[in-house]
């Protein structure tokens, strides 16, 4: 009974509740004036073929417009409504007023040091060209004298952000996609309410569609009231609220613009593997940075505040002046993505990364329900004879998106891409490992929600420490994972050549 009182008063329930009641008002309103509906009927198709037409105009993915045009076609009396309802025809006009507000900002706090790109431009062209391509883009420098730490799982990750929490002394920055209440949340909270009666200024962004299972409602108010400052991000309302699109999916935290971290990782008990939801374990990653590349974090954090208050705050007192630099090899460029900039930074630094491999490209997704452009650089590369290796969950959280990924084994393995499924659970790490040299950790999966419609952000890694710890990860991991083979592929026929190729035209929309 308590189980089925939690869900009966669950947010998403109730909101799902009242969009049907909409629907269902809606519908009623047309059989009331019954006696107009051919007029009715013919101002409807009239929406569809108008909205059949915007798709075709739009500069939007082939997959994405078809994903639109079918259920449109076969639904004309409402299938324009849909589309006006849920594809993006209108973006929410407060994060797109914000985000051009402060994006006039990030030049002038986020300058790139000429001699970096120059001395990397000697090094390694194909980097360097990565990196110019994200600071004209993103916005973010690439910096040196950056010190980076790898972790390949959520506990340890945990542990050493308790301890850098505890020795902030002007500032927390906190922006989570998954907040939950339990063991791992509690004893960070513990530390933040603490560091605010010494004076620490605390702020705190979580995304309200990300945690709307596993916080209370108003936790936004709860946490003001402790003396955290703090925002729910694109706050759930009805009728548009099953959107679930724009989502904050970023992992940041920043402890006085000396120490960064990112990843995977969020603030709930699964990710620490104290609670165990999908499989026997919970396989995440995350990476810390200490040094002058934390300046694109601070900023990209103060941007998101900024975004969400719609305020023109100044981030010059944020950033650290570093005296003393870090003594550390390689360069770090961490960057993010937007939904509003019209250009797909993530999936673009990932087909740069594939591109360029001499190699081997290793890839950790959770997801691998991906556009045509990215599974044709995989297969490419593979045929070029560089070793491409993809591990993605052993067992799902989403069953409708576990079909949709073994749904794209069947045509990779066949170009030699190596699939492993991490058998003892479920691998949520976001990570893809270049010929010993580069790599990203961050928050992007090869998917079309993070590709084209979340906030996403990453670390650039080139030469860095934390590379060879990334890669021996990879590599144990391997060794822990299920090999897909064409045997396997065809074992499941009706999984990967029936439902999937179904699922796989709608799945732009999932």
């Amino acid at each position: 009974m308590r189980k089925f009182l939690h869900l009966a008063l669950n947010r998403v329930v109730i909101t799902a509740l009242l969009v049907i009641l909409q629907i269902g008002f809606f519908m009623l309103e047309i059989f009331r004036w019954g006696n107009y509906y051919v007029v009715i009927a013919i101002a409807l198709r009239f929406i569809s073929l108008g909205a059949v037409v915007v798709i075709l105009l739009r500069s939007s993915d082939p997959a994405v417009k078809l994903a639109w045009i079918v259920p449109i076609l076969l639904f004309p009396l409402f299938g324009g409504i849909m589309y006006l309802a849920f594809g993006h025809v209108f973006l929410p006009g407060k994060l797109r007023r914000g985000w051009e507000l402060t994006s006039r900002q990030i030049a002038g706090n986020l300058v790139q040091r000429p001699e970096i790109l120059d001395r990397l431009q000697e090094e390694a062209p194909d980097i360097a060209n990565q990196s110019r391509y994200l600071l004209s883009y993103a916005g973010t420098p690439i910096w040196d004298h950056t010190s980076t730490v790898y972790y390949p799982e959520g506990l340890p990750y945990w542990k050493q952000l308790l301890e850098d929490l505890e020795l902030a002394q002007h500032y927390i920055f906190l922006e989570y996609f998954i907040l939950g209440e339990g063991r791992m949340w509690n004893a960070v909270l513990e530390v933040l309410e603490r560091k605010v009666k010494e004076g620490v200024e605390v702020r705190l962004i979580y995304d309200d569609v990300g945690s709307v299972f596993t916080l209370p409602k108003n936790y936004d108010q709860i946490m003001e009231r402790k003396g955290i400052k703090c925002i729910a991000f694109n706050r759930i309302i009805p009728f548009m609220a099953l959107i679930l699109n724009n989502r904050d999916h970023r992992k940041i935290t920043v402890i006085d613009g000396r120490i960064g971290y990112t990843g995977g990782i969020n603030m709930a008990d699964e990710y620490i593997n104290h609670t165990h939801p999908h499989g026997d374990h919970w396989k995440d990653a995350g990476i810390r940075i200490e040094g002058e590349a934390v300046q694109n974090f601070t900023v990209m954090f103060l941007q998101m505040w900024n975004v969400a208050r719609y305020t023109e705050e100044d981030y010059g007192p944020y950033l650290y002046r570093f005296t003393d630099r870090p003594e550390a090899a390689g360069y770090v460029q961490p960057y993010m993505d937007s939904p509003l900039d019209g250009e797909l930074i993530g999936e673009s630094v990932y087909l740069n990364m594939i591109g360029c491999a001499r190699k081997y490209i290793y890839i950790f997704t959770p997801y691998l329900v991906t556009d045509n452009e990215v599974v044709t650089a995989l297969k490419l590369a593979a045929k070029r004879g560089v070793d491409v290796r993809i591990v993605t969950p052993g067992v799902p959280d989403k069953k409708t998106i576990y079909w949709l990924t073994q749904s794209n084994y069947q045509p990779l393995v066949e170009a030699g891409v190596k699939i492993y499924q991490y058998t003892p659970g479920f691998l949520h790490s976001k990570c893809v490992l270049c010929d010993d040299e580069s790599a990203v950790v961050g928050t992007v999966n090869f998917d079309y929600r993070s590709f084209y419609h979340h906030f996403e952000c990453g670390a650039f890694l080139y030469r860095v420490d934390a590379i060879q710890d990334l890669k021996k990860d990879m590599e144990e991991t391997f060794a822990v994972s299920e090999r897909i083979t064409m045997d396997w592929c065809r074992k499941k026929f009706v999984k990967t050549n029936v439902i999937g190729p179904v699922l796989k035209l709608f799945s732009p929309l999932l």
